[in-house]
């Protein structure tokens, strides 16, 4: 592999010793051509529906179709980086960065059919924001809604018509969704996706939409007001209830980033435990 500009390799064939065929025996200083990537779950609630963001590929492999936000590593860059200038070139979104995390790293020989090419996944969480706009190498970008996917149907289930990524990047959304739902058991995670000033009834949305699951409000708020610093009152703002009762009042996320003790994810019917 070599590289040809700032963003993308171009694969070769590698050097091999007794004439034999690549992917047999390598030489010590011709390692195999292997390129690395990054792809970004970029996660919100909008609208009371988990979405993800996609981009439409404008070029082969899978022209046409959807795909994780994501790209080639360049050779000084480290992967954090990666992942948020692959965000701000194909979205347009820049205020996502300082909320990745990595996710994993996915390096089945046959998931690109351009070479050898692993690639590092990362979360990002975010509160509902405007519409993204399409920049560099994309034909469209758009936040879908994560259920359509039907990522918590059974293979035999499945929708015929359900929407297909590029690559393998079903399996890294699902991957990602499920990481999402487990660190809201345990972290403080959900007031990320809420945009300050926001009330209890907002965070259990967020929750509602993650989990898929309808919450009781009573019971979760009494689970979110014991933490200590997860939720700080903002004096002098509040909403009126829905039915007209006390006004809800309205908070910003505090320091805490740790729930203690845990809320446990509720079992759904259709699917058994979490």
């Amino acid at each position: 592999m070599r590289w040809t500009d700032t963003s993308r390799p171009t694969f070769t064939s590698p050097v091999t010793t007794s004439g034999k065929s690549a992917g047999q025996r390598w030489r010590a200083d011709a390692p195999p051509a292997t390129a690395v990537t990054v792809d970004v779950i970029a996660l919100t609630v909008r609208s009371e529906r988990l979405e993800v963001l996609l981009v439409r590929r404008a070029e082969e492999p899978h022209r046409s179709t959807w795909s994780l936000p994501g790209g080639f590593v360049r050779p000084t860059e480290d992967l954090p980086d990666a992942a948020a200038r692959q965000l701000a070139d194909k979205a347009g979104i820049s205020d996502l960065a300082a909320h990745l995390e990595q996710l994993g790293t996915y390096g089945a020989p046959d998931r690109d059919p351009r070479g050898r090419v692993i690639t590092v996944a990362y979360l990002a969480f975010a509160p509902a924001c405007g519409l993204p706009r399409p920049a560099h190498g994309v034909a469209g970008v758009s936040w879908c809604a994560v259920s359509e996917f039907g990522l918590d149907d059974p293979p035999a289930s499945r929708r015929p018509d359900a929407p297909r990524l590029a690559f393998d990047h079903e399996a890294i959304l699902a991957a990602g969704v499920e990481r999402a739902r487990a660190k809201l058991e345990y972290s403080a995670l959900g007031t990320a996706f809420c945009t300050e000033p926001f009330t209890a009834a907002d965070l259990r949305r967020v929750y509602e939409a993650v989990w898929a699951v309808p919450l009781d409000p009573r019971n979760f708020w009494r689970k979110v007001s014991s933490t200590p610093g997860l939720l700080v009152p903002v004096p002098g703002l509040s909403v009126p209830g829905l039915t007209g009762g006390r006004p809800a009042g309205r908070f910003r996320r505090g320091s805490a980033t740790m729930l203690h003790p845990p809320i446990l994810r509720p079992h759904r019917p259709d699917t058994g435990p979490a």
